[in-house]
């Protein structure tokens, strides 16, 4: 069986909780899409993690865990991953790497860089993480594939024409450092060495696995809001984060995902440049209040470590980021976070030029949109490591319930903490 983990919002619902979680059950966990530039944080026996690269089931033995031909693969934030676990006491992971990945190239980090700088106050407030360069190289077959590294004289020419290309850019652009190949080349010869133990046809792999019946679980990264298509665009990633991409970028037979589990926070929470639209959004004291609070410590991002914009929960943008994802049913995290509040308020509609809707509008229309509010009453008490769902305060599971009628999907675990244990499994009133 097969099974998808995605976020319904902008990233940072705390999909990392859940997927460690989901692992335990899985025999293989795929990460199929994005790269290094957003993480997971995992707190467990060993200790904590932010996970990048790596799929969440590297804590567990008996699980395979494969970085897939989708992902954005930076050879040198995957060693530094691996050192991580090894430096916590972590045993080394079963990993496989696809031969049908593309590699994250220096060049890409550059030019994601230069192009922020370009832009100035236009930039797009990218992670910097060379994202957006490795995709566009990918889709205009200019990308060096993991299976390139077995062919030295293949690989030189794809420098040779890449960087052709690349240093027209760089001088007459940004106006930088040209490259060279014959630097590209060598690095490129020290990453397969690294590589090499754990490369192999993970296509074949994970469809002999389909057949098997083996427990498969796919691992999004980011959430609704950042797809190309489907999001806040132009600020979103630049790889499809959405449950059905997991079909391409893991390879997965469309008909074999069965179930769809959306996480969603129990307030907003994003990182991303102060020009994205965000209709939810907390500021002054009230929104730093929140994010001082929130997740394990504060609301900043796992990867840049750049503070969270914060809000009240979105209903008309989790409805919306639910149905794309197909989700089958919601885990909702961080509800202990709430409990120093004495009215809770939901974000129910839009207006947007004098009309209310609770339909997601397109990134154009968002702009204009305002956010119209249900209070609902607080708990005023420490929930935090509930494991009981029915031994929440009334307010807390009505909470719970007035958002699960919002969205529409059945929600299933409630998370009352970071760590493992601290979750409940509630019964659905859909």
């Amino acid at each position: 069986m097969v099974k998808a983990i995605v976020g319904a919002n902008w990233g940072d619902e705390g999909k990392g909780k859940i997927t460690d979680m989901l692992a335990r059950q899985s025999d293989i966990v795929v990460r199929f899409q994005g790269g290094a530039n957003a993480g997971h944080t995992i707190i467990c026996d060993y200790g904590k993690f932010s996970l990048h690269l790596l799929p969440s089931g590297v804590f567990y033995p008996h699980t395979t865990n494969i970085i897939a031909n989708g992902v954005a693969l930076n050879v040198e934030s995957l060693t530094r991953e691996l050192k991580h676990l090894e430096d916590g006491g972590v045993p080394a992971p079963h990993l496989m790497v696809s031969d049908r990945a593309e590699l994250l190239m220096p060049y890409h980090v550059l030019f994601d860089a230069y192009e922020e700088e370009r832009l100035g106050g236009k930039a797009f407030g990218s992670t910097k993480s060379g994202i957006a360069p490795f995709y566009s190289d990918k889709y205009a077959k200019n990308g060096i594939q993991v299976a390139d590294l077995d062919d030295p004289q293949r690989l030189r020419e794809r420098l040779e024409y890449v960087c052709d290309l690349k240093n027209v850019l760089l001088e007459h652009l940004y106006h930088k450092p040209l490259l060279n190949v014959d630097e590209l080349f060598d690095q490129l010869m020290g990453w397969r060495e690294v590589l090499l133990p754990y490369v192999g046809d993970t296509v074949t792999y994970l469809h002999d696995a389909v057949r098997e019946g083996k427990q498969i679980l796919l691992e999004g990264q980011l959430g609704s809001m950042k797809d190309p298509d489907l999001g806040i665009y132009p600020y979103t990633t630049s790889s499809h984060t959405v449950a059905g991409f997991g079909c391409v970028g893991a390879s997965i037979p469309p008909t074999a995902v069965k179930d769809v589990i959306c996480v969603t926070k129990a307030y907003s929470s994003s990182v991303g440049s102060h020009k994205e639209p965000f209709v939810c959004e907390l500021t002054g004291a009230e929104g730093e209040e929140l994010r001082r609070r929130g997740g394990d410590s504060g609301e900043y991002g796992a990867t840049t470590g750049r503070p969270r914009r914060v809000g009240w929960y979105d209903a008309v943008a989790s409805r919306y980021g639910c149905m794309v994802q197909g989700a089958t049913q919601v885990a909702m995290t961080c509800l202990d976070v709430l409990g120093y509040l004495d009215e809770i308020k939901v974000v129910t509609g839009y207006e947007i030029d004098g009309q209310v809707t609770d339909v997601f509008p397109v990134p154009a229309r968002l702009n204009r949109a305002k956010a119209v509010y249900t209070t609902l009453p607080g708990w005023k008490c420490d929930i935090r490591g509930c494991t009981e769902y029915e031994e929440l305060p009334q307010q807390a599971k009505d909470y719970v319930d007035f958002i699960e009628q919002q969205i529409g999907v059945p929600i299933t675990l409630v998370s009352t903490g970071p760590k493992r244990e601290e979750i409940t499994r509630r019964t659905p009133k859909l």
